[in-house]
């Protein structure tokens, strides 16, 4: 197993952000340091679920032009309806 190493980054911050993260960071008794990384860590995970989704979307829709197969909007709503009300029901079939 090799070890990660963590190499240095700058960040330029204009001085209002900068002392708004001072001050944050000081309110919870952290780093400004931690206070970045955690930052960019929820950033950079918020931002691979958007690209996943993204794609995800891209998929269904180029299958949906490939097959034409779809429900209505009606019929995902009265099985969502039907699921919100604590019904387990399956959802409804795809169809041209």
């Amino acid at each position: 197993m090799t070890a990660t190493i963590a190499r240095p980054m700058s960040v330029k911050l204009d001085p209002d952000t900068r002392a708004r993260l001072d001050h944050l960071a000081e309110s919870r008794r952290r780093t400004p340091h931690w206070m970045l990384r955690e930052a960019v860590a929820q950033y950079v995970e918020r931002e691979e679920k958007r690209e996943a989704f993204r794609q995800d979307t891209l998929k269904a829709w180029e299958e949906y032009r490939t097959t034409g197969l779809h429900v209505t909007a009606g019929e995902a709503d009265a099985w969502l309806a039907q699921l919100a009300e604590g019904n387990d029901i399956e959802p409804p079939e795809c169809h041209v």
